[in-house]
């Protein structure tokens, strides 16, 4: 049960509110023993099976001195005012010991429920941050539906199969330990084999309960890989339609989920199977003791040992063993949902302990402004031992415009994803105004950067809110300048809404050419000197293209940008293009320059003339 540490970790800042737990769990156990064990003597000697006892006996620690004091002061009772009386004191006592017992068992409640509550909501709250610290690189490497899964679905079973039944791991086991000590002090000689008989019966439990992990870990990756098919084809219905390929979709989407249903079920036998099995090994040890038990009152010598168990010890004994099976097989019921739970607490934990690969310096300094160059010294980066960028040495310089060109996989976007830091150099040095961007805070770094994508990134909210993202105090005017530089406020002020309108998931309900001026508004708000423009108009119609372009061109004016150009027109007027092949600079110079060489640059133009 390793991955408890998880759990109790997030219950270090509870100490108080478990100990206060604990002190009412263990109050309830008592009241309700308590009634029970006046039960048995009384009665007999209420009801004259027993003799009267009227001297106080000699002290002496066992249950035979506790007993011989109970039947002292109910004779007292019985001679002082009569056997009606005393039966109504029993009853009362009963009465109080019971009541006192649900209130405390209540209070437990209400100390345990906003507990566990608390260590979930925590445990999400730190699974979110994480991902938002997490490197861009991490999840390039998992889909997009097992994380989650991770979120929704694995979260869930740790509430329900651990959380749930966290009050249940601590107050059974108590339970069960004041009831054998209980035992232990009613008969040493007997509890000698029910302390063998106990730790025997939770062995087959438990060589049942083994494979239930694996299960529920199986379970929750095919719940996953639900997730990312359903996501898939949301995402992708267009393409699925239009290639007839809803019956491939359609039979993956089954075999997962025939597979999850299977996983699920024989789950569910372990599980089920952990009820009736303790409370079958609960009888069958609770026949073994009465066997024996029964040997030893009737004076048969069983042990070697003389006996000096008494019929109502004995009594009182078995009532207390029965009050064993119904916390053993809660105990059992949690064991094996625990088991499952501990599943979904590793796949949690590989999110949780993924190293994050970006961090800052212990002190951190502040980019306040951005005055003189980007500087990229020497500069490689290697993904798992693969090489995608190899000794670059760039200079930008305030103001100017570099592109990059080259083929897929030339490492354009790596280049630029190193400027914001999404990824860390593997060796070399990146710098602004002089210094190591390693030395900056990660915050006010981005602060002086935007970025346009190629695909639009737009969130299910209203435009006003998708244009303010960086800045959501931003001022309506201040929206609507933003809108206008980037061509959308005509688009916008035709909505019926306005800027309040929802655009639906990822933008769904504008056209690609809105959706994209959206993003360079976002940009153009936010003011930042230093842009980063994956090739925004290279999904586009001539007209939107034309319109987001003219909107780029404004944006640009007066920034340093990096271009990352597929559609080599749009790069013409760059004062410097860098021409990268497998992770090196082939060439760089202006267009006209490259055009000259007759180089890689001039074939990559000649090939789109082509086209």
């Amino acid at each position: 049960m390793k991955r408890f540490s998880t759990i109790l970790f997030y219950l270090r800042n509870q100490k108080g509110n478990l100990l206060l737990y604990l002190l009412f769990i263990l109050l309830s156990i008592v009241f309700s023993l308590l009634s029970l064990a006046m039960l048995a003597p009384f009665l007999q000697l209420l009801f004259g099976k027993d003799a009267p006892v009227r001297e106080l006996p000699e002290a002496a620690f066992s249950s035979a001195y506790v007993i011989a004091c109970l039947k002292y002061y109910l004779t007292l009772l019985i001679d002082n005012y009569g056997k009606v009386y005393a039966l109504a004191a029993i009853c009362i006592t009963v009465i109080v010991s019971v009541l006192m017992k649900n209130l405390f068992l209540y209070l437990s409640f209400r100390i345990m429920i906003p507990l566990r509550n608390r260590v979930m909501t925590t445990f999400r709250d730190d699974m979110y941050s994480k991902i938002l610290k997490l490197p861009i690189g991490f999840f390039t490497e998992q889909r997009k539906g097992d994380i989650m899964s991770r979120m929704s679905n694995d979260m869930n079973e740790i509430e329900w199969s651990i959380m749930s039944t966290l009050e249940g791991l601590i107050r059974d086991p108590l339970n069960i330990l004041i009831i054998l000590f209980t035992l232990v002090f009613l008969s040493p000689t007997l509890s000698l084999f029910l302390l063998v008989l106990l730790p025997a019966t939770g062995f087959i439990i438990g060589r049942i309960s083994r494979k239930l992990k694996k299960q529920s870990n199986q379970a929750q990756e095919q719940q996953g890989l639900i997730l990312s098919i359903l996501d898939e084809t949301i995402s992708g219905l267009r393409v699925v339609k239009a290639f007839n390929a809803e019956k491939l979709l359609n039979n993956r989407f089954l075999n997962t989920s025939h597979r999850l249903h299977t996983l699920r079920v024989k789950m569910a036998f372990r599980r089920d199977l952990a009820s009736p099995l303790s409370e079958f090994m609960g009888v069958l040890v609770l026949s073994c003791i009465l066997w024996i038990g029964g040997k030893m009152v009737l004076g048969n010598d069983v042990t070697g040992v003389t006996s000096s168990l008494t019929a109502e010890a004995f009594i009182t004994y078995i009532v207390f063993f029965t009050q064993i099976i119904n916390p053993a097989k809660s105990l059992s019921t949690a064991f094996y949902n625990a088991q499952r739970g501990s599943a979904a607490i590793a796949r949690v934990e590989e999110v949780l302990k993924a190293p994050v690969v970006v961090e800052e310096t212990a002190n951190p300094k502040t980019l306040t402004s951005f005055n003189n160059r980007i500087e990229f010294r020497n500069v490689s980066f290697k993904y798992e031992d693969v090489t995608i960028l190899d000794n670059i040495n760039l200079t930008i310089e305030k103001g100017k415009t570099i592109a990059l060109v080259g083929s897929s996989g030339a490492g354009k976007s790596t280049l630029a994803d190193l400027v914001p830091r999404f990824h860390d150099v593997s060796s070399g040095e990146l710098l602004i105004d002089g210094v190591n961007i390693k030395d900056y805070s990660l915050k006010s770094l981005r602060d002086q950067i935007g970025i346009v994508t190629q695909e639009p990134i737009l969130f299910n909210d209203t435009i006003a809110s998708n244009i303010a993202l960086s800045n959501p105090d931003a001022s309506l005017t201040d929206i609507e300048n933003a809108a206008t530089i980037a061509n959308a406020h005509n688009f916008i002020s035709k909505k019926e809404e306005g800027y309040e309108t929802n655009i639906g998931d990822r933008g769904s309900k504008l056209s690609g050419g809105e959706r994209q001026r959206l993003t360079i508004a976002r940009a153009v708000l936010k003011n930042p000197p230093i842009l980063i423009l994956d090739e925004a108009t290279s999904s586009l119609d001539t007209e939107s293209e034309r319109l987001v372009q003219d909107a780029i061109n404004k944006m640009m004016a007066n920034r340093t940008s990096i271009v990352i150009a597929h559609r080599l027109s749009t790069i013409r007027h760059a004062d410097e293009i860098i021409v990268l092949q497998r992770g090196q600079i082939v060439e760089r110079g202006t267009h006209d320059q490259l055009i000259a060489m007759e180089g890689f640059y001039h074939k990559l133009v000649k090939m789109q003339e082509v086209k």
